[in-house]
């Protein structure tokens, strides 16, 4: 992946200035050239034991973006796969790529045009667009296009701790975001500082779901041996 060929500033302050929606139709045709894409360790881990728990028989990957989390359906689901996103931008990139069977839907995941479809539901790097108020209502949607025992699935890395470069790089993006949203229309909606895992198994509890974490032992483990990564199944009741 060459710098050169990634968005320039320009780019990406254009894209940040702009709503979300209409930010990711202009970063479309460069995403898959900057860090935001899914790295393809997390995707593998998330594959492994998802694999471990299936097969499933169709899957859903929700914001799915250019496609990266379509990969992990393909290798655990044996029906067919869909992917579903509000940027047109990201949609069509991905259907240009895309190998095999794939349906591309254009839509809101706050109010997704299916019901009881899905045995499994995936998603990557895409909560921090919701704010806190809005995750129940998302997670009643994912709730309603499971079936029976379907299964939501997503990974979750460990909060940074105070005081390390981590900790102070993720505030301070937040920080920015607040401030360029208290000062400029549309708003971008990217904050995954309000992402926190108790919260989340909570509202999915409430939401209907019976919630489990694994451990994604290929990521690794930090100093004190929990775990860097986990990923969240919840299962629908």
């Amino acid at each position: 992946m060459s710098a050169s060929q990634g968005p320039t500033l320009r780019e990406l302050a254009v894209q940040a200035l702009s709503s979300v929606e209409h930010g990711y139709d202009l970063l479309a045709p460069k995403f898959d050239l900057t860090p935001y894409r899914t790295p393809r360790p997390v995707l593998d881990a998330v594959t492994h034991t998802l694999a471990r728990l299936g097969p499933f028989g169709r899957g859903l990957d929700l914001c799915c973006g250019t496609g990266a989390g379509l990969d992990v359906l393909r290798a655990v689901c044996r029906e067919r796969v869909t992917g579903v996103d509000f940027s047109a931008g990201m949609l069509t990139v991905g259907r240009e790529r895309a190998a095999g069977d794939v349906d591309w839907i254009r839509a809101d995941a706050r109010a997704l045009p299916f019901r009881d479809a899905f045995d499994l539901v995936v998603s990557f790097g895409a909560f921090g667009h919701f704010l806190p108020g809005e995750r129940p209502g998302l997670f009643a949607q994912v709730r309603s296009v499971l079936r029976p025992g379907g299964r939501f699935a997503f990974p979750v890395a460990a909060p940074a701790r105070p005081g390390t470069l981590g900790y102070w790089t993720l505030l301070g993006f937040d920080t920015a975001m607040r401030v360029r949203n208290a000062l400029w229309r549309p708003r971008f909606v990217m904050y995954y500082r309000d992402f926190r895992l108790a919260d989340v198994r909570t509202e999915l509890v409430r939401a209907g779901f019976r919630v489990e974490t694994y451990a994604l032992e290929e990521l690794g483990r930090r100093p004190d041996g929990s775990p860097r990564c986990r990923l969240v199944v919840a299962t629908a009741r």
